[in-house]
């Protein structure tokens, strides 16, 4: 969500910006800028749209004029203003610039202040009161750190920002609060890069500092200055191998196929023999915990849901599953021999961040289940277990509930045996079934290609239904969220039993019933459902390995011996078929309308 990166240094600083962008592309985002200047010259540009328009823009510019130029660029997905290149980034003042993620709380009240003191706006932006704030308070001190400081300190909220000024054009000022920002040292002498995730730093740079909240400072060429003792430098990744589709359409597509070696990564040094091992839970006492909270948002809420009931049934442990944005706000009971755990792909959704800080401040043990090691959440949990995706470029979550659902159900195990909750022959048994996961999440190609062929099939009507008991109820969910952020086509889920309560007055031959049918689940349960549905003229399209009469299309999965395993299975047929009814409809996969990869804002 929005996309921050900046440079000082001596290569061409619009070349690098651009690259920058484009890394963060993945993110979502409505439009985009760039500003660039030295001690003579200032260029800003930007568009409404993709970077390919920036590109196209920025070629008007004449680069002979901004060499050893410094400069900032975002990329925006919108929150305060409709998207539109005078609400784009960077923001301007009347002599200073900024870019900026996250929501400034406040911004309407320090907004009329600053208007009752002569200040223009020009846009319908938060982020505008940055930098006339930043300017009111120069004019008052003259003194550019002081200004910025006193500028942050007025800021209620959550916010990533750099900014630059005329009145010291070699200088860039960054600030972190809430929202991810990275600063670096790069390979050339003194360059110094900023971005707000370390995706686009990889290659250019090697020494990084991933922000702690309220950290700030301003840089120069060759010195990096910081506000506070409060940083540590780390070192980054070196490869860009992740950003290649290795022949795919689409990165979804190409995340859908890796979810096999990612499980086994997930699982590798974790099942040792006839027993599950979390070297990073050592320090945690299994025995004092007497309830579970998960809590989490989107894909992450539906492998937390999952999860329950995996942890009531194998561990006997209570379980109760929050979705972050009401949890906060609900003024939960807190108590402290709860184990508060936070589910994130990022580490960075700003709903789960600000619950597992309530969580923190009263008391609770707190565990982050999470595929980005650095981010403000692994940082501040007792614990952290990553899920070990590697980067996930397509916005729409494959990999990431893949290695969730495994990491859960492998900690629901670790907790059971702790407990003395599960024999060994049932431990053992789950354990085999654990080491099939990787094979289980094998595309088949004669799956890919029925996908393919039934999509077009898909393509109208007035809606889905996806069902499922048990844990393929949080499965449908997971298989309608996905149809509905890539195909932009109408979809529930519910558990099975529930159509007769209401959702199937709606059944009739427009309506499209994705059956999850699994064989070792409340198969029979589930079938008579689906009969149901039939008899109202429902169109059925079912997933099983059994053979099922009145379904008017049949995907059939293999036979398993573990009902976990039919989970796996059946999760991979419902992602390549959103993926296929998505390509049918012409959609770009990667970036669906309206959503970001990361929801760092409230």
């Amino acid at each position: 969500m929005c996309g921050i990166v900046g440079y000082i240094g001596s290569k061409d600083c619009v070349d690098v910006l651009l690259d920058g962008l484009k890394e963060l592309e993945y993110r979502g985002y409505d439009s985009a800028g760039i500003a660039v200047m030295n001690a003579e010259h200032i260029s800003v540009c930007k568009v409404l749209g993709k970077i390919s328009n920036l590109e196209k823009k920025v070629q008007t510019l004449d680069r002979s004029i901004l060499k050893n130029a410094i400069g900032i660029g975002h990329t925006r997905w919108a929150t305060h203003g409709k998207p539109s290149e005078l609400n784009a980034h960077p923001h301007l003042g009347e002599f200073s610039y900024v870019v900026h993620n996250g929501i400034i709380e406040n911004y309407k009240e320090l907004k009329i202040d600053l208007e009752e003191k002569g200040h223009k706006f020009i846009s319908q932006t938060d982020t505008e009161v940055i930098v006339h704030l930043f300017e009111e308070y120069y004019n008052l001190c003259n003194n550019t750190k002081e200004a910025f400081k006193k500028a942050i300190s007025h800021l209620e909220g959550a916010f990533s920002v750099l900014l630059m000024s005329k009145v010291e054009p070699e200088n860039i000022y960054f600030f972190k609060k809430g929202s991810p920002m990275v600063v670096a040292k790069g390979k050339v002498k003194n360059e110094v890069l900023f971005a707000s995730t370390d995706a686009p730093l990889i290659g250019l740079a090697e020494d990084v500092v991933y922000l702690e909240d309220g950290v700030g400072g301003v840089a120069r060429l060759g010195n990096i200055e910081f506000f506070s003792k409060d940083y540590t430098w780390s070192k980054l990744p070196t490869s860009k191998a992740y950003a290649q589709k290795d022949g795919y359409r689409f990165f979804m597509e190409k995340e859908i196929y890796e979810q096999s070696d990612v499980a086994g990564d997930c699982t590798l040094g974790r099942i040792h023999g006839e027993k599950i091992i979390f070297d990073e839970l050592a320090k945690l006492d299994v025995d004092s915990i007497k309830e579970i909270k998960l809590c989490a948002c989107g894909t992450s809420y539906h492998s937390a849901l999952m999860a329950s009931y995996l942890f009531e049934r194998l561990a006997k442990i209570g379980v109760k599953v929050e979705i972050a944005s009401e949890f906060r706000y609900k003024n939960p009971l807190l108590l402290k021999s709860t184990l508060f755990i936070a589910i994130s792909q990022s580490g960075e959704t700003a709903d789960t961040l600000e619950a597992l800080k309530m969580a923190k401040k009263a008391g609770l043990k707190t565990l982050v289940i999470c595929n980005v090691d650095n981010s403000s959440m692994t940082r501040l949990a007792d614990f952290c277990i990553l899920t070990r995706a590697g980067i996930e470029k397509g916005v729409a979550s494959t990999k990431a509930f893949c290695t969730q659902s495994l990491v859960l159900w492998m900690l629901s195990l670790y907790f059971a045996e702790i407990k003395k909750n599960i024999s060994k022959e049932k431990l053992q048994d789950e354990i085999s079934a654990l080491r099939e996961v990787p094979k289980t999440l094998l595309v088949k190609t004669k799956i890919h290609e029925k996908c393919r062929r039934l999509a077009k099939r898909y393509l109208h009507g007035h809606g889905f239904f996806f069902i499922g008991r048990d844990v393929f109820y949080p499965l449908a969910l997971e298989g309608a969220l996905k149809l509905k952020e890539i195909s932009y086509l109408h979809a529930e889920g519910y558990p099975s039993g529930e159509m007769k309560h209401g959702p199937i007055a709606l059944a009739d031959k427009e309506l499209f019933t994705i059956a999850l049918m699994p064989k070792n689940m409340l198969y029979t349960k589930t079938k008579s459902n689906v009969e149901e549905l039939s008899a109202r003229d429902s169109t059925i399209c079912a997933i099983s390995p059994l053979e099922f009469d009145l379904a008017d299309d049949f995907i059939k999965t293999d036979e398993k011996s573990h009902y976990m395993l039919e989970f796996f299975d059946i999760l991979i047929v419902l992602q390549i078929f959103s993926l296929e009814v998505s390509i049918r409809l012409g959609n770009d996969v990667d970036m669906p309308r309206n959503l970001a990869k990361s929801v760092t804002v409230e």
